[in-house]
Order: C-alpha cells, then structure tokens, then sequence
C-alpha cells in the first residue's frame, strides 16, 4: 500500500503550551491507523489539524501528494470534501435522519436523484435502512452516531478521522459502531485515523498504531508488534494500564 497521508515536522501551540512536538507520520491508504495516548496527550489537536480545523505552527502535511495545510480558502474548500471527521457526540440536526446524511451533498449541488440513491446507501451502510423519515433526535445515542457515521462517509471521502467516536455507548452500541468502522473500511476502502485511549478497541480495529504522549508520537507500529513487546518502556506501562505523562 501507498502513503496516502504524509506529516513532516508537525509542531502546534496555544500561547506557551506547545500541545504537538514534531509529529512525523505516514499512513497508508485503506488502512486503519489509531492513534492512542492518555487523555491531554494531543490527538484530538492532531486530527482538528488534519481536518483543517485548526493550523499547525510548522510542518507540512501532504493528501495523496498533495500539500493541504496552508492552502487559500478554494484550496481548503475542495481539501475538506476529500476528509471527513466524526466526533465524541454526533451533533446532528433538528431535521430527518435523510436531511442530515443528504446536507453535504446538496451543498455540492449533486443532483436529488443521485442524492437518494446515495443517502439510501449510506444508511444501508451503517445498518439504518428505512430510517429516512425518522427525526434524528429522537434516536438512541447509538442510533445518532452511526448517522453521523453514515452522514460522514456519504461523499465516500478518501480519509475518515474519528475521534474517540465510542466514548459516550454502553458495550452493545461500541460494538457496533466498531462494525460500522470496519465495513466502511472494507466496502469504501476508506482510510482511517482513530484516536483513542482505549486499549481493547485499538487491538480490535488498527492495522497499525501510534503512541502519542506529551504531544510527541514516540513509536509506531504494527498493532500485534507494538501489544507484542513496544519498543518504549512508556508504551508498553500504557498498554499496560498505568498511569504515563
């Protein structure tokens, strides 16, 4: 497999906090990649800035070759319909369940056609066919997510970035999400970035895995090599349940 992102020399800070220290990553396409770390250790200021939602202080981060930090507003414009991000809580829409899967799409001006077809997909995706006419808000919180999951992936973006997406389910509704994650993997071959703490989901989903702490990536791998034997003492203490700054 190909790189499909590459970051070089990453850095971030709020006023004298510097959160991110030289990230350096590529992640290849189609796979899923998780990065995990202790609460404060930076991922989810790493994927805001692989989202465009925030700008790093140095570095470059490049999409299928192509640089995206730094880029004008057209530039990040076409960025963000390559990129996707799903959140802890799928902040929805007081609207219909197709009203909030479709909204990105009629921002494109796809045609309503193309839309249902779609949107129709999409829910059929993350296992909510025949949910269209439901109002979003009305659902479990389970049932939410996996819209956001579906409103996410319907552009079929070439990289998905998830953010703790299972910190607020009980287990029945983390497994599946964990599904949903794994079939838009296989069906879209979509690639992924999950940041998590969560040691048992990691094994359960990642190809390979980033150990990020004190805002420094401090070791990759392949998930069996890094749960196998880490080669950072730090690493393996967090695999291992105890407490690492």
């Amino acid at each position: 497999m190909a790189a499909l992102l590459e970051i070089n020399g990453l850095d971030k800070s709020f006023g004298e906090q510097r959160v991110l220290r030289n990230i350096n990553l590529e992640v290849e396409r189609g796979e899923i990649f998780a990065i995990m770390g202790p609460s404060g250790a930076g991922k989810t200021t790493l994927l805001r800035i692989l989202n465009l939602l925030e700008k790093p202080d140095t570095g470059s981060i490049t999409l299928d070759g192509d640089t995206i930090n730094g880029v004008q507003r057209n530039g990040r414009t076409a960025t963000r319909q390559r990129i996707s991000m799903v959140f802890q809580s799928p902040a929805l829409f007081n609207d219909t369940v197709y009203n909030n899967v479709a909204y990105s799409l009629r921002v494109r001006r796809m045609d309503k056609h193309a839309i249902e077809s779609k949107v129709s997909q999409s829910l059929a995706l993350v296992g909510l066919e025949g949910y269209d006419n439901r109002w979003a808000k009305t659902l479990s919180g389970g049932e939410e997510q996996r819209i956001a999951f579906a409103r996410a992936v319907v552009f079929e973006p070439d990289l998905l970035l998830l953010d703790e997406p299972t910190a607020n389910l009980d287990p029945a509704n983390v497994a599946k999400i964990e599904e949903v994650i794994r079939t838009i993997n296989r069906e879209l071959n979509t690639t992924i970035i999950i940041a998590t703490h969560h040691m048992n989901q990691v094994r359960r989903l990642a190809d390979r895995v980033g150990m990020l702490l004190g805002g420094e990536l401090i070791e990759t791998g392949r998930r069996e090599v890094v749960f196998g034997g880490a080669a950072d003492e730090r690493t393996r203490a967090f695999i291992e349940g105890e407490m690492v700054c």
